[in-house]
């Protein structure tokens, strides 16, 4: 198990999902995760959060009618702990980031801000109070990666070294393409590829992994339950077997089964 009561700065901590049906996302996921579902009422709406032995795991909204009159389409937002998000928030604009939303408080539970990198990829900044982001990870049902596709990793590179202090381990993976590692602290926090013509009209995005027991029979699992396979499962050597797939309201995640210990 992998329990968590805070998390470095730089790290990592919280995803949740915006979507057009928010009953609908709620079924699925709950049906492919074993998620359990709290309710949380707030002053402009609802927010749903999921639970794995009743510890905060991910959760969602649904999407507002402005987002959806401009075409915005269902999606993960990934949130990286900070000790200052105004001054988070300061440092991303100056480095040519668009502030979307914030900095604003969320209740007691923390202050957020919500931006897009300068090569298109939304992420989010969370200053934890009471809320410090996901209490499991890196366990069946719960995130265990975060991994950006740019149209220019070059300029990410440099925005997100210097915005979070990141370092980066780049290696070229045998298919050709470089693979880039965020280290936070030395610790693995994330990763990056470069989008290339075989991809096609794909914007920059971070997209979400979450652990599952065993990747194929996921994905099975997922399609039965409406979602659509992007990248059937393929092993990772080293690491373990993942896919990418697109929850039936659109939203794009992955899944990632690491191989049995001894």
């Amino acid at each position: 198990m992998a329990e968590f009561t805070e998390y470095k700065p730089g790290t990592f901590c919280w995803v949740d999902l915006v979507t057009t049906d928010a009953e609908a996302a709620k079924a699925f996921y709950s049906e492919l995760f074993g998620w359990q579902i709290v309710e949380l009422p707030i002053t402009d709406g609802s927010y749903t959060m999921f639970q794995v032995r009743g510890k905060d795991v991910a959760a969602l909204y649904p999407m507002d009618a402005d987002q959806q009159s401009q075409g915005v389409p269902p999606h993960w937002m990934s949130y990286v702990s900070v000790t200052d998000v105004d001054g988070i928030a300061e440092k991303a604009a100056s480095l040519g980031a668009a502030i979307l939303a914030g900095p604003f408080d969320v209740m007691e539970e923390g202050r957020m801000v919500m931006f897009q990198d300068p090569t298109g990829a939304q992420v989010a900044a969370w200053q934890p109070k009471k809320h410090i982001g996901a209490q499991l990870a890196n366990e069946p049902g719960a995130f265990c990666w975060n991994e950006l596709a740019t149209k220019d990793a070059k300029k990410a590179t440099a925005f997100y070294t210097q915005l979070f202090n990141w370092t980066v381990d780049a290696q070229e993976m045998p298919n050709g393409i470089v693979y880039t590692s965020f280290l936070n602290d030395g610790g693995y926090n994330g990763g990056m590829m470069e989008i290339n013509e075989e991809w096609g009209d794909m914007p920059s995005s971070w997209t979400v992994y979450f652990t599952v027991d065993n990747c194929d029979e996921s994905v099975e699992r997922a399609q039965s339950l409406g979602a659509s396979v992007l990248m059937p499962p393929m092993d990772i050597p080293n690491v373990g077997r993942f896919s990418n797939l697109q929850d039936p309201q659109g939203a794009v995640f992955a899944v990632l089964a690491f191989p049995p210990t001894e």
